[in-house]
């Protein structure tokens, strides 16, 4: 699935990213670690994968989107 950045702490890399609705959904650390990233602007196209938790989805994971996904048709 993608996405759009939407914020980003540089000294925590903790942030959040809007879905193609608009609907806000955060990241922490390890999500952000997990992708090999090492900055990301409001803006940028992100590739991520989702996880709910008592009803509260959270980004698991999220690298840059830089070719289209096959998966995504």
């Amino acid at each position: 699935m993608q996405a759009t950045a939407f914020t980003f702490d540089a000294a925590t890399h903790e942030g959040s990213v809007l879905l193609d609705d608009g609907t806000p959904v955060p990241f922490d650390a390890a999500a952000f670690d997990a992708g090999g990233l090492r900055l990301l602007r409001p803006g940028q196209r992100v590739r991520i994968r989702l996880a709910e938790q008592d009803g509260v989805r959270r980004v698991v994971f999220l690298t840059l989107a830089t070719f289209p996904d096959p998966t995504e048709a």
